[in-house]
């Protein structure tokens, strides 16, 4: 997203101008509605290029004429070019977000400024994307200034590669040696690309290291740009047009779950240098004569601007409206055209054009320095307007005794019963499960509510989605007879609060072996569409655990819904049938081994965040409860319930009936918040099951 003023000194192309403007569109109605362009974020791709096509033509070219780089000179250009303008939006993100986005937001949207302002979200992205109850929160209303944290390491690195290369060659500095400094980052970097897209796509998407080869793409044009220029008119043409085409049936075809950026990114990226190659010499016969005309420069102009804008505006539209429509989606991202304008004359150009920092480009680079300490600061302060919760009491519950016998509206139960105990002995008849507008204090905060796990969380037993070692850990006696193991995925590992109070209360050892977004099942599973590698090695090695000499006596498992993978590919085709089968399998293997398998019915999905969604309607808590038919049908539920049937060794346990009681599912029970997110239970809801849970299993076992 290189200035127009960058690349000047070197010749303005209007062509270039023109394809930052089809970037930006392909970006914005991309992010306006995937249904609509699914391939859209291949713009960010072609801005890559672009960037290392410019800076790379404007530091060799005064590289050639003066013998050296002004390292001061080109960060200073950098600085009071991009950082003024970004700080203005990130502030105004914050303002949007403290006036229109609910407050568990709030927390997480100041350290996304912070690390936006340092520029250094795309790491701080690719780190979440391994978190998996933080890769599957709402997302960051400054998400998209992962793209510009890229560009900014790259201004940091390429001028000290190239003032390297130009003092190994002393005064012997020919292109070739330029190109060859490229390739030996392009090569590593495409490969590491290839190699980390098919391992771990998310955070492939996202880290510096496997884009480098993007920006060395542009920066090989620009060293090859008077070879270019020299060829025919008609081949310059057709390699231009060619590139063009590339560039769209990208955007076209690939889709968000697509691998990428890997080789599938070679569409967008050759494409857009192949335009630049050849749309020299092409003239007007290539595609300049749609690109190189004043409304498309104009909006090539304020690309900037309008990728700033438009992504925070849309997080917000989608915070308040929910699901955005093509059409709204399509209206707030022309919207952010006005914020974008202003900024870019009242801000980006009077800044730019400074002849006081043109001529002291200390000044510029201490007016980026100010910029980037202030987007800093304000992340920071922005802290300060979120006040630490209550601290959420452990549940009373009472371990191996009878179940209530009645319900809060007949008066038999205590009305300082929380949560489920609060539902009596039949849910279905209590008061307590029926969804109101308004209750009295309730435990976790909403802002507390995503830290409201099993320990597992947070003592390194359960294990993220990359690694695949099976790792454990022990609760209840350790020196017990009976052993109970619980496998499986995080919806597995919710259970384990109540699991530990029946563990200690009747002196069983409990083993826990949890991995983020993986079940216990024989067979692969998809994880963003492509085979989930770790989860299958996890897999097959406890297998081993379970049937060797740490045997347990019985198993306990539960899992969310997935695809399953045959011949390559996820089964889509009645999915959850495939998945169904798989898990039979899984059991009816254990369960021949004499080890019996009790698994627990998934428990109900909601399409929102329900902790997000009672932090905006404290007053109005029956916005926030789905329907239970609806609910109950998401999850890996209706496949457990497949799955269990026509095995005497394997055990069913729902307890769905004091989670959701009622037709619509209840945000907040028994004084208790039933989710941390859409669709894991709190902690301290999962603890007041505990005697039902315990009267289950002492019913099994």
């Amino acid at each position: 997203m290189t200035s127009q003023q960058d690349s000047s000194r070197v010749r303005f192309r209007g062509d270039v101008e023109g394809l930052r403007a089809v970037a930006v569109v392909l970006v914005l109605t991309g992010h306006a509605s995937q249904n609509l362009l699914p391939g859209g974020f291949v713009g960010v791709d072609v801005f890559f290029v672009i960037s290392g096509f410019l800076i790379t033509g404007l530091l060799v070219t005064e590289l050639r004429s003066t013998g050296r780089i002004s390292l001061v000179g080109f960060w200073a250009r950098r600085a009071k070019r991009l950082l003024p303008a970004a700080l203005l939006v990130l502030a105004a993100t914050l303002v949007l977000t403290f006036a229109f986005l609910p407050r568990t937001r709030w927390a997480s949207t100041g350290w996304d400024v912070v690390f936006s302002g340092l520029y250094a979200m795309n790491w701080r992205l690719a780190e979440q994307s391994v978190d998996y109850l933080a890769a599957n929160q709402a997302p960051s209303a400054v998400q998209h200034f992962w793209s510009l944290a890229v560009e900014e390491q790259f201004y940091l690195v390429w001028p000290l590669l190239l003032i390297g290369v130009a003092w190994l060659a002393r005064d012997r500095l020919r292109t070739s040696h330029l190109i060859l400094a490229l390739a030996l980052v392009a090569v590593p970097s495409f490969a590491w690309s290839m190699w980390m897209t098919s391992n771990d796509a998310v955070r492939a998407y996202f880290v510096t290291t496997t884009r480098l080869w993007e920006l060395a793409i542009g920066g090989f044009v620009a060293l090859l740009a008077h070879q270019f220029d020299r060829l025919p008119r008609t081949a310059a043409a057709g390699l231009a047009w060619l590139g063009l085409a590339a560039i769209l049936v990208s955007a076209i075809t690939l889709r968000p779950e697509s691998a990428f950026p890997g080789y599938t990114a070679l569409g967008p990226t050759l494409g857009t240098a192949a335009v630049i190659a050849g749309g020299l010499a092409a003239g007007r016969l290539g595609p300049a004569a749609l690109l190189d005309v004043r409304p498309v420069r104009a909006v090539g102009a304020l690309s900037y601007s309008l990728y700033l804008w438009h992504w925070p505006l849309l997080v917000v539209a989608e915070a308040r409206l929910n699901e955005l429509t093509v059409g709204t989606g399509l209206a707030v991202v022309a919207l952010s055209a006005v914020p974008a304008v202003l900024t870019y004359h009242l801000v980006e150009n009077p800044i730019r054009h400074s002849r006081q920092l043109s001529w002291q480009p200390v000044r510029a680079l201490q007016l980026g320095a100010v910029c980037t300490s202030l987007a800093v600061l304000a992340g920071l302060a922005f802290q300060l307007t979120i006040w630490p919760p209550p601290q959420t009491p452990p549940a009373p519950v009472a371990v191996g005794g009878a179940l209530p016998s009645g319900s809060p509206n007949t008066g038999s139960t205590a009305s300082s019963a929380l949560g489920a105990m609060a539902l009596g002995a039949r849910p279905i008849e209590s008061s307590a499960g029926q969804p109101v507008d308004r209750v009295g204090v309730f435990v976790p905060d909403p802002l507390a509510a995503l830290r409201d796990g099993p320990d597992s969380q947070r003592n390194g037993c359960h294990q993220d989605m990359t690694g695949s070692e099976v790792t454990a850990c022990e609760y209840g006696d350790p020196n017990a007879d009976f052993t109970v193991a619980l496998a499986g995925d995080s919806h597995a590992a919710q259970w384990l609060p109540a699991l530990q109070q029946v563990a200690a209360e009747r002196k069983w050892r409990l083993r826990s072996y949890t991995k983020s977004a993986c079940p216990y099942i024989n067979g692969t599973v998809a994880l963003d569409s492509r085979p989930y590698r770790s989860c299958t090695e996890w897999n097959e090695k406890l297998r081993v655990a379970l049937t060797g000499p740490q045997r347990p006596d019985v198993l306990i498992v539960s899992t969310s819904l997935y695809l399953m993978i045959r011949d390559g590919k996820p089964v889509t085709q009645a999915a959850g049938t495939a998945f169904a089968e798989a898990l039979r399998e899984t059991w009816a293997e254990i369960a021949s081994a004499e080890l019996p398998v009790v698994v627990l019915r998934d428990t109900p999905y909601h399409r929102y965040d329900i902790a997000e969604c009672v932090s905006v309607n404290h007053n109005r808590l029956t916005r926030c409860a789905s329907p239970r038919s609806q609910a109950l049908e998401g999850g890996g539920g209706p496949a457990h319930e497949q799955a269990a049937s026509s095995n005497d060794n394997v055990h069913l346990v729902d307890l769905n009936e004091a989670i959701c009681p009622q037709d619509r599912c209840a945000p907040v029970i028994g004084g208790v918040l039933v989710y941390r997110d859409s669709n894991h239970l709190t902690a301290t809801y999962v603890r007041t099951l505990t005697p039902r849970l315990d009267h289950a299993l002492g019913r099994l076992l």
